[in-house]
């Protein structure tokens, strides 16, 4: 019986079939396209389970390849691992504009790349995670659904995942080792995946005319929810 099936977007020969090689290894059901039109081709096809996706590809690459699955609702769950040898902080940080769960950095490690997948799939499998309330948030973690007032935003696996720590914790700080653990269910992270996840949802607190301060970022501690959102509600 095969596994959950993985779509390895590499053009490198050797590099893919050494990631396919190993991943079948441990249980995986491996499809490998070697540039972007293909990769969309098979992601359509086959609606993998995941997509590991190097960024410096033909024809059409990585950043374009995200933006195009992200923006579908067929495709836009399907969570994305980036590869990148690029050393730009801004590359990475663009991939999690886009809607990117992960990264790795080459040269890596089989074993670390592994474990990324592990986590990312255990934190997008569904699970009852019900409804948790905070002062004038809601947030149904269920849904991927976010409410503040009568005003709701859709959320990605991930953003929910970290709204729900952060609502928890409230009215407390969180730090960003712990939004590691409980979100990435690793410490292998950096700190950039997390504040790259909190613009993203400032962002979108903005464009639905909410105040993006209410995730206050506390320097050198972490993140917490504004008391605001708990004693505006009095006026």
């Amino acid at each position: 019986m095969k596994g959950e099936r993985i779509l390895v977007v590499e053009d490198e020969e050797d590099i893919a079939s050494l990631i396919s090689r190993y991943l079948i290894t441990k249980g995986f059901d491996v499809t490998i396209a070697q540039d972007g039109d293909k990769a969309l081709e098979l992601c359509y096809e086959l609606l993998p389970k995941l997509v590991v996706l190097d960024l410096m590809l033909p024809s059409m690459d990585g950043w374009e390849v995200c933006r195009r699955l992200k923006k579908d609702p067929l495709t836009r769950d399907i969570p994305i691992i980036i590869l990148t040898a690029r050393r730009d902080e801004r590359d990475v940080i663009e991939g999690f504009e886009l809607g990117a769960d992960d990264y790795v950095k080459k040269p890596f490690s089989l074993v670390e790349l592994h474990a990324r997948i592990r986590s990312v799939l255990r934190r997008v499998t569904p699970q009852s995670n019900g409804i948790i309330n905070h002062g004038r948030f809601k947030l149904n973690a269920d849904a991927n659904e976010l409410q503040y007032d009568h005003v709701t935003i859709d959320l990605t696996p991930i953003e929910t995942r970290i709204m729900k720590v952060l609502l928890k914790n409230a009215p407390k700080i969180t730090s960003r080792e712990e939004l590691l653990v409980k979100v990435w269910g690793t410490l292998l992270g950096e700190s950039r995946a997390i504040d790259a996840h909190i613009c993203r949802l400032r962002t979108k607190f903005k464009e639905a005319g909410i105040d993006p301060n209410l995730i206050r970022t506390i320097r050198y501690r972490g993140y917490k929810i504004a008391d605001s959102c708990v004693s505006d509600e009095k006026h």
